[in-house]
């Protein structure tokens, strides 16, 4: 039964079109994803796989752990280079040709730019500029510094005490030196994968939509629900076909999608923690391996859950469009109310499903929750939540259809 359920979805016209689509937009998101160049010693740039190839191998000669003595090395070549006749020209060619040496250390040099800002929430590009060998004594202590000054200035009124001293905690047991490397391809990785996700979800929506609905479209109801096993069996291998649709969907495409960018830019830095890979606020203590897990479970978590509860809602009004309108709702609503700026409805954002599509961004958000005497950061709480509620909603469906009335 489970079989004929899945050729019904993959059957349809319109699931092969979604499915076509899918591949398409994930093409393009890939495409986009690759375009990071190297700019050569003449100053020109260049694309594709041996511009990465030279990127990387730059990067790669200042890969090391970050003690002081590598920051003022940094610093030093840093100055260098922008006291260079090419740095201070004005010809566009001779300034891309300054930059083209310092990209070897571009990455090392964003972290000085996050270390030594003006305020917490603050970046300039240019900070990195006005440092001097004496100032690598303060790097990762400014870390920490920020984040007092602006818990005690501007979030002030955002967090409890108890959830000040957490933030600060995390951020003082965290081991150092950090180790730095290329780690190019899981940044690209990270900063599309939001996108992926959301791809997937959008077609997995509309796959699933109409596995109970349809039979009510087609007049077929009727006969399944009289069959001898239309109420147990039948529905049954409905929900499993729900469940290997978008388990063999999912991990299909994302899967893929890592397969296609980390063999273009190479899987260099996975074991290095995040905070040295481009979320140097992060309060979590995670790997980028870690934190690339904590992505691909916590979108296939959303995915499992807003998919079960497009076919409660199909079940409910029989309706394959309003099943797929609560998808959308859940999906772009919150993100409208993000313009809210308000510590309160942040805190109601961080706990909808939206925000497993993104987790590798929530992992950067400071929602922050009591749970009895702990404080708690939102991608735990919503991974939890939602996998028991995806869970609970299985029997739901089941129990709906069951007891399903014939019209």
């Amino acid at each position: 039964m489970t079989k004929y359920e899945l050729k019904k979805i993959f059957s349809r016209t319109g699931s092969r079109v979604a499915l076509v689509l899918l591949a398409v937009f994930m093409g393009l998101t890939c495409y986009f994803a690759a375009g990071v160049g190297w700019v050569d010693g003449n100053g020109d740039e260049h694309k594709g796989m041996v511009a990465v190839s030279e990127l990387r191998k730059a990067q790669k000669e200042w890969a090391g752990y970050l003690d002081e003595e590598m920051i003022r090395k940094v610093i030093a070549e840093n100055r260098r280079i922008r006291e260079s006749p090419e740095a201070q020209s004005e010809i566009i060619r001779e300034r891309d040709i300054a930059f083209s040496w310092q990209q070897g250390i571009e990455e090392i040099r964003d972290l000085l730019n996050h270390s030594y800002a003006v305020g917490f929430r603050d970046y300039d590009y240019y900070q990195a500029n006005s440092l001097t060998e004496d100032d690598a004594v303060m790097f990762y202590e400014n870390r920490t510094r920020l984040l007092k000054e602006w818990l005690a200035g501007e979030a002030k009124d955002q967090f409890s005490d108890k959830e000040k001293e957490y933030l600060i905690r995390r951020y003082e047991s965290i081991q150092t030196p950090f180790y730095c490397d290329y780690v190019t391809g899981w940044k690209q990785l990270f900063e599309y994968a939001p996108t992926i996700v959301m791809l997937i979800m959008l077609v997995l929506g509309y796959l699933v939509a109409g596995i109970f609905s349809n039979e009510f479209t087609w007049r077929s109801d009727a006969v399944f629900y009289t069959s001898v096993y239309g109420r147990d069996r039948a529905v049954l291998a409905k929900i499993k076909a729900g469940l290997l649709v978008v388990t063999l969907v999912y991990f299909a495409a994302f899967m893929l999608y890592t397969v296609i960018l980390l063999c273009y830019y190479g899987m260099d830095g996975w074991n290095l923690m995040v905070q040295a890979a481009g979320s140097w606020k992060c309060f979590y203590h995670i790997t980028v391996w870690q934190k690339y897990l904590l992505i691909l479970i916590g979108g296939y978590i959303g995915c499992m859950f807003i998919s079960f509860l497009s076919m409660l809602v199909s079940a409910k009004t029989k309706s394959s469009v309003l099943a797929v309108m609560v998808l959308v709702v859940l999906i772009f609503i919150p993100s409208f109310l993000e313009n809210i700026n308000s510590p309160v409805i942040n805190k109601i954002i961080g706990l909808l499903p939206d925000q497993l599509l993104q987790t590798g961004a929530a992992l950067n958000y400071f929602n922050l929750y009591p749970l009895g005497k702990n404080v708690v950061g939102e991608v735990p709480i919503i991974m939890t939540v939602y996998a028991v509620l995806t869970v609970v909603l299985l029997p739901l469906i089941y129990q709906e259809y069951r007891h399903k009335e014939i019209s």
